[in-house]
């Protein structure tokens, strides 16, 4: 039988579109892990420098606390009037803990007065797939994905979860909140790398 896919993460949103964007596979998260396995596994430390750095610590040592194949990103904001912030401190832009509504009033604070046209900025993700323990023994298979836009001067929309309502996508009218049910999870940047690293994803699954 298959083994699970654990995707190394304990936010819902980013679980839901990950089991949206792999139908067919059995994705548990960490939560799910440690209650199928009888114990607790520790958070990560994600203290890299970089996306790939990140999702790649993350992937290896949930493998490792598992014995599962595990699959991890790292995702965040870059803005371009902010030389690139908040990158990797997005999910903690406001502060240890902080929570998506802090971390969008003070990403708004940072760009009071700046005009549109400076506003540009893109949803970069970076996913990793390490199983120490199994075939892939050392490696860890990447891929990554990006989405363009601009952030706004006030959030709009419901759906979605952290910049989603402040980040209005590249040639179109809608904030990454205001998509239809499903659609997020076709040109999100997570969907883009999904979409980079799926053949690979399923054949390892299923041979694994």
């Amino acid at each position: 039988m298959t083994r699970p896919l654990v995707f190394a993460t304990r936010n819902p949103g980013k679980l839901r579109e990950l089991r949206e964007l792999v139908t067919g596979l059995d994705v548990i998260d960490v939560g799910e892990a440690a209650h199928r396995l009888g114990r607790a596994i520790p958070d990560v430390d994600e203290d890299a420098g970089t996306f790939a750095g990140n999702a790649i610590k993350k992937a290896r040592e949930v493998a490792l606390a598992t014995g599962l194949p595990a699959l991890a990103d790292d995702s965040g904001l870059e803005v371009d009037a902010l030389g690139g912030a908040p990158g990797v401190y997005s999910a903690r832009y406001a502060g240890p803990g902080a929570h998506a509504p802090a971390n969008n009033a003070k990403l708004l604070a940072a760009l009071a007065g700046i005009p549109a046209e400076r506003r540009g900025a893109r949803f970069r993700c970076v996913l990793a797939l390490a199983d120490p323990a199994g075939p892939l023994g050392d490696e860890v298979i990447t891929a990554e994905g990006r989405c363009d836009g601009a952030i706004l001067e006030a959030p709009r929309g419901s759906g979605g979860f952290g910049y989603d309502p402040l980040f209005l996508l590249a040639g179109r009218s809608e904030t990454m909140a205001e998509l239809p049910d499903g659609e997020k999870s076709r040109i999100s940047h997570r969907a883009r790398a999904m979409q980079a690293i799926e053949a690979r994803l399923r054949a390892y699954c299923a041979g694994s």
